[in-house]
């Protein structure tokens, strides 16, 4: 297995344990941003919390590891995202701390007000991060102004304001909406009664407008975004660095690989599709067609941003030249073969015992359970 192979690879993986992060940790904050939206009653809520209970720690998992592949994988695209996009992701880790504490704290006290406030603490931690997450890829698409100098050094010369951008709103909402339909169709196999109905409207609202909001961005893509393009010759076995090849930016560049493999373009058909047959689904009352179509949505969605960026992974709107690739800001070829064989150890591993706890937490919440369980449950 050559370097330039090893390359390809770890771009797949990574975009498989982005998707695996989408599909499974993005149920959990889909419902958790829909809590304050169709979760009328404290019962209903504590239904909405329990029906995540028992996955959404273990859900954690695929970002976790998500963004330690990231780290090895790709160390230079990982400090230069987390120096350039510092304040957004410490807005994302500030959010994602009201998640575990306000499961955990809502119900020590049945007081009206201190449940509403930790109820108000997990939607906020549930929306915020896939707001800031697709406003992150929308800055991607677009460029985002960094450089280096002759060692390397990275200068990031953008601001926080500057992320929060039309298009990015536009890529951070179809982010959120996605999450919200894949959280809705959770809750149409996981409640039943009022809450099951409430679940199925909002999941037919947000898949839409997912698919609505999708199209219009990709559209905003095609005909108002540049894209970029690598102009120098690449040896995918060599050992390179940013600074060792040319790059610049032309209309239409990310649609240059959509031509160059036709077969690309399934991937936003399914991510539309997806959130289509989720909407009419839940209409329909399917839930578990409906959690199948918002996941194969979510992939396309992912593979649709993924795809047409190959091989770029960070633009630098400054100096195009300057940008990352998946040729020249990966690691070295021992590490990536290490991590591959890591990788298909224990990614296999993850994925059986995810799947084993959805096995056995399989059934429905209803209301009498949960307040039979009124000192157990959350």
């Amino acid at each position: 297995m050559d370097y330039e192979l090893l390359k390809v690879i770890w771009w797949v993986l990574i975009g498989v344990l982005l998707i695996g992060f989408s599909v499974t940790d993005g149920f959990d904050m889909g419902v958790g941003s829909l809590l304050k939206v169709i979760g009328g009653t404290d019962s209903e809520r504590r239904i909405m919390i329990n029906s995540i209970a028992p996955h959404w720690d273990g859900n954690q998992v695929w970002f976790i590891t998500a963004g330690g592949a990231l780290f090895a994988a790709w160390p230079v695209v990982y400090a230069t995202s987390f120096s350039g996009f510092y304040f957004a992701m410490m807005l994302v880790l500030a959010a994602l701390f009201f998640r575990p504490i306000g499961f955990d704290y809502r119900s020590k006290l049945e007081n009206t007000k201190w449940r509403t406030s930790w109820d108000w603490g997990i939607t906020f931690g549930s929306a915020v991060p896939p707001i800031i997450f697709g406003v992150a890829f929308g800055n991607l698409l677009q460029g985002v102004p960094f450089e280096f100098d002759q060692y390397l050094r990275v200068t990031y010369t953008g601001s926080f304001f500057a992320l929060l951008n039309p298009f990015a709103i536009v890529c951070g909402l179809v982010s959120l909406l996605m999450l919200m339909t894949q959280g809705g169709a959770w809750l149409q196999m996981k409640t039943d009664d009022a809450l099951l109905v409430k679940a199925s409207r909002i999941t037919a609202i947000t898949g839409a407008l997912a698919a609505v909001l999708f199209i219009l961005a990709g559209v905003w893509l095609a005909y108002g975004i540049d894209g970029y393009v690598i102009t120098s010759v690449i040896d995918g076995n060599k050992v390179m660095t940013p600074l060792m090849k040319t790059a610049e930016v032309q209309p239409g560049a990310w649609l240059a690989n959509y031509e160059k493999v036709p077969a690309l373009m399934l991937a936003p058909l399914i991510g539309i599709a997806g959130m289509l047959f989720a909407a009419l689904a839940s209409v329909m009352k399917k839930g578990a067609l409906a959690f199948l179509s918002s996941s194969l949505g979510i992939a396309g969605i992912i593979v649709t941003a993924g795809g047409s960026m190959f091989p770029f992974l960070m633009p630098s709107s400054s100096y195009p030249s300057m940008s990352l690739t998946m040729w020249d800001a990966t690691s070295s070829e021992k590490t990536m073969m290490i991590m591959f064989v890591v990788a298909c150890i224990f990614v296999p591993i993850v994925l059986a015992y995810t799947l084993w706890n959805y096995f056995v937490m399989y059934g429905r919440l209803t209301k009498k359970h949960i307040e039979e369980n009124n000192h157990s449950l959350y």
